[in-house]
């Protein structure tokens, strides 16, 4: 067994180290992840320039790029054995709803996923590392659980979004579908030292759609949300509609 390890918040993220640890003893470790923190870069590549791989004092691989870059790196010539498993994470903060198509936690596991390997990533639902012990416990579970008992679809991408609490490992686990958010709030605005004025994204809106069911009603309500994904985004339903659209005689 075989486990590549990323994420997206950086080669000495502590949300990195305790995911490596909690991965030891489960197969061959290769860990590869970026240089400085690249959350919300979702699934971008680097095309503009070329990209570098180092190795840190703790045997970690860190590249100058995004997380899917790092996988994708990984899988297409950096590592000379394809691995079994990709696992993501532990990311600091949640990845749940729309955020996960902004998510460098969920890109990187997603690229893994494209090259048809099972992929797993791993989110704390509040940010600040609070009880990260106990989430890398779930995290090793859940690992355990795919490796044990392998899933009958395979490869499969999944999102766990773990509470941040320290009975983290006793919750029950719920699968779960996306939620949905408001939109971002307002910009904020900044005027820099020169006069300029700089523009930072807005915090995410609150949860809109977040019933029972979703990623959001489960970690509020104390329990681990693994949310089975798909790259396919194709309106599968709407596909009769849309070539009836077509096939109309303009008006």
């Amino acid at each position: 067994m075989r486990i590549l390890i990323a994420n997206d918040d950086g080669y000495l993220a502590p949300g990195l180290a305790a995911l490596v640890k909690a991965c030891e003893g489960l197969g061959d470790l290769d860990i590869v992840a970026p240089e400085q923190n690249a959350s919300g870069t979702s699934n971008s590549l680097t095309l503009g320039r070329p990209l570098s791989v180092h190795t840190a004092t703790n045997g970690f691989l860190y590249i100058n790029g995004t997380p899917s870059d790092c996988v994708h790196l990984a899988l297409t010539g950096v590592l000379p054995n394809r691995p079994d498993l990709v696992v993501s994470g532990i990311n600091n903060g949640a990845n749940m709803g729309d955020d996960t198509l902004y998510s460098g936690t969920v890109a990187a596991a997603m690229e893994g996923f494209l090259f048809g390997i099972p992929a797993i990533a791993f989110s704390q639902v509040q940010k600040g590392w609070g009880d990260l012990e106990a989430a890398a416990r779930v995290a090793r579970s859940v690992i355990e659980r795919v490796l044990q008992q392998p899933p009958a679809r395979s490869p499969f991408l999944l999102n766990v979004n773990i509470p941040n609490r320290p009975d983290a490992d006793t919750l029950p686990r719920i699968v779960t579908r996306l939620g949905r958010r408001h939109a971002s709030e307002p910009l904020i605005a900044q005027t820099s030292p020169r006069g300029d004025i700089m523009y930072w994204i807005g915090p995410a809106g609150d949860a809109r759609e977040a019933g029972p069911g979703t990623d959001f009603h489960a970690t509020a309500n104390g329990q681990v949300s693994i949310t089975p994904l798909q790259v396919d985004l194709t309106e599968h339903a709407a596909l009769p509609d849309w070539t009836q659209w077509l096939g109309r005689a303009p008006a």
